[in-house]
């Protein structure tokens, strides 16, 4: 069970307490002067982190020895200053001492925390020019921190020279190319190991285990927990906590609870915000709230990353009540002022539903401290619920405040551009990004593919994918939606499998983008399949925006049987979004019988969501079923559900036109609509036989379309 804040300070205030008391009796006795006694008593105020104290101390140390001076090195190290190490170790060569292997080992040490590869190279050399290359303590701490600064290659040259590597040494080359992601050497590192008969450890298991991330893995991991049952190190905490994360990353959440159950008497507050994440990512939700009260229940205390955790599964609807209360909680507590959790219920209050922007908004203004995360979340915020003028503006506040832009800005700025459709708007940003060095960043590469897709100029979006390293979905997903939306679906599929062979990770995003093209070019049978071979092929189980997908698909066959047989036959209820895809080909195909029962659904599930009337209305009146028409607006108007008038944008030379349904304001009013009639009658005239009047009826006000919606739900 972990320490009650109070309990620490006790102790540590007790420690001091003692460490004073030895110091004045030393005095009193005259034993200060014995070198040995000394630097007792220095490194006992070094632990207490009273380097003040401790540094008078040593000044008036008569005889110090390189134990002094090492016990000063560690103790500025120990507490974050590594500037200070580094003039104590200049100062203690103009002394005349000799530095030894564990001078050098904790000035290193303070150099791998603080990441200053440039001092650790220079220490280096310090370390060759005196002969210390071979001592195991230098060797260990030379090759940690160039582990840690992630050159894997200059740490393995460190430990070649090592005479007699120790289980330290071992530990660190495997933790290295583990951070650095090279699964095949790490696990090498590890048979090499245990063939030297070096004993593995908890440092050995623990940064393997993050490698295993994938349901690929799952067998592997069985055989590592394996190995660790073997050396008895199940109920390590640090091991412990890696099994529930690599178990939970490989798929299994039973195996991953069976590791917390196991785990009873050793648990630490890591082991269950370990298994809380397990839970949240498994999307678990409700056994995530009772493992939060439980571990509350027994005496362990949520930190932040416990509190950020589980405000990140409340913003479904279902749980909207838990983030509210958590809210409460957080306040009570006084925690809300803590940037990591104000921009958790941001999160929170974005994510719930639109209308929550308000919430999010009054505590990014309440917040006295705001970092990039606080700055992109509600700059994202408004990109995603379409408010892209005030992304526009946000972002170029963030500017004249000097907020560091970084990729996430980056890409949601560019998709406030593509959703406005301002080109030139988006190119400028375009540049920015080539500037701050990030054109090849996933996220905003992806944000330009869909700018440029959306402006119909799909060969742009081609090069930005060809100057990402194309090693990620997150691109291939984005060009595939592109080809798909600009009817290029043929090229769009291609595309998929040229992914596949090329074994760039499928996700399930990469499937909403091929049934999309396969919907966009009536491949009815294609798309399908791939709804059916998703998870015996792929390992990834069909969630809700497939079906949606293969609703669309049968629907603009006008196969509406099918998508109705398709719907029953889901494995989970269906959400607003596949019922409204539904409605949407009902109102195509024309059947009102269908679209009045898929319409009741609706109302039921989202009773003040305007896009299912306007479908709806719209279907009465191409009909002329005016009495409908009628009882729907009066529904509507009891209800305060308001229709919200569509608007298109057009961007001709820098300047942005905007059009509103039925818009009589241009001052080329009447030469559009003389074009708009010309090109109706020309419409009309190629495609009589085809039933396009029923999709270009009552066009006045458009409701979001089936892709729109699947792009938002993909994250795109």
């Amino acid at each position: 069970m972990r320490r009650p804040l109070s309990s620490l300070i006790q102790s540590s205030a007790y420690a001091f307490y003692k460490v004073l008391t030895t110091h004045c009796h030393a005095l009193k006795l005259g034993t200060l002067a014995d070198v040995y006694t000394a630097n007792k008593i220095l490194n006992a105020y070094t632990r207490c982190k009273e380097l003040h104290i401790a540094r008078k101390l040593f000044d008036e140390i008569p005889h110090r020895d390189t134990v002094s001076w090492n016990t000063m090195i560690a103790g500025f190290v120990n507490c974050g200053n590594l500037e200070t190490a580094c003039k104590i170790l200049k100062n203690m060569r103009r002394c005349d001492f000799d530095f030894d292997g564990y001078s050098f080992g904790s000035l290193l040490k303070g150099v791998a925390s603080a990441y200053r590869l440039e001092v650790g190279q220079q220490l280096h050399s310090m370390v060759i020019k005196m002969g210390y290359e071979e001592n195991v303590y230098a060797g260990s701490a030379l090759l940690d921190m160039y582990a840690k600064c992630e050159k894997v290659e200059d740490a393995y040259t460190v430990f070649e020279y090592l005479p007699e590597p120790n289980s330290v040494s071992w530990n660190a080359l495997i933790a290295g190319f583990s951070k650095v992601g090279d699964r095949s050497t790490a696990f090498w590192l590890l048979h090499c190991m245990e063939k030297e008969g070096v004993r593995a450890e908890d440092g050995t298991f623990a940064p393997l285990l993050t490698l295993l991330d994938d349901i690929e893995f799952y067998k592997l991991t069985i055989q590592i927990h394996g190995k660790i049952v073997k050396h008895g190190l199940a109920f390590d905490n640090t091991v412990c906590n890696a099994m529930i994360t690599a178990y939970s990353e490989c798929g299994s959440i039973r195996d991953a609870r069976k590791v917390f159950d196991g785990a009873v008497g050793m648990r630490d507050l890591v082991t269950w915000n370990s298994m809380l994440a397990a839970y949240l990512v498994h999307e678990e939700e409700e056994l995530g709230f009772q493992l939060f009260l439980d571990m509350q229940r027994l005496g362990f205390e949520p930190d932040i990353y416990t509190y950020t955790s589980i405000l990140s599964a409340c913003f479904e609807k279902a749980h909207k009540s838990h983030g509210q209360s958590l809210h409460a909680v957080v306040i009570k507590r006084g925690l809300e002022y803590l940037v990591p959790i104000s921009n958790a219920l941001i999160a929170m209050y974005l994510k719930s539903n639109n209308t929550s922007m308000g919430e999010a908004l009054k505590l990014f203004k309440s917040m006295e401290l705001k970092d990039r995360v606080s700055w992109n979340s509600i700059l994202t915020g408004f990109s995603q619920i379409g408010l892209n003028e005030d992304a526009l503006k946000l972002f170029d506040q963030m500017r004249s405040l000097m907020v560091e832009i970084d990729h996430y800005a980056f890409s949601a700025v560019l998709r406030s551009c593509a959703d406005l459709a301002t080109l030139q708007l988006g190119r400028q940003v375009h540049v920015l990004a080539i500037k701050s060095g990030f054109e090849t960043n996933d996220f905003v590469a992806s944000a330009l593919i869909f700018l440029y897709s959306k402006c119909g100029i799909i060969e742009d979006a081609r090069k930005s994918f060809e100057e990402t390293p194309n090693d990620s979905s997150i691109a291939w997903n984005s060009l595939i939606f592109g080809y798909a939306q600009n009817g290029q679906g043929s090229i769009a599929l291609d595309l998929f499998f040229l992914m596949r062979d090329r074994k760039v990770r499928l996700d399930h995003i990469t499937f909403v983008a091929v049934l999309t093209a396969c919907s966009h070019i009536g491949l009815v049978e294609e798309g399908l399949n791939f709804l059916k071979s998703m998870e015996s092929d792929y390992g990834i189980p069909p969630r809700m925006e497939h079906y949606a997908c293969a609703v669309d698909l049968l629907g603009r066959a006008r196969r509406l049987g099918e998508a109705r047989t398709l719907i029953e036959s889901m494995p989970f209820k269906p959400d607003a979004m596949v019922w409204k895809t539904l409605l949407g080909a009902c109102r195509v195909c024309g059947d009102i019988e269908l679209a009045t029962q898929v319409a009741s659904h609706l109302l039921e599930l989202e009773p003040e969501e305007r896009c299912t009337y306007v479908l709806l209305s719209h279907l009465y009146g191409h009909l002329r079923r005016w009495d409908e028409k009628a009882n729907l607006t009066r529904l509507m108007r009891e209800r305060g559900v308001k229709k919200v008038p569509g608007w298109s944008w057009i961007e001709i030379k820098n300047q942005v036109h905007a059009f509103n349904a039925e818009d009589q304001s241009h001052p080329l009013c009447k030469e559009i609509y003389q074009m708009l009639g010309e090109l109706m009658e020309e419409i009309t005239w190629l495609d009589t036989d085809t039933g396009l009047d029923a999709l270009i009826s009552d066009f006045d006000e458009p409701c979001e379309s089936c892709d729109a919606k699947l792009l938002s739900a993909g994250n795109f």
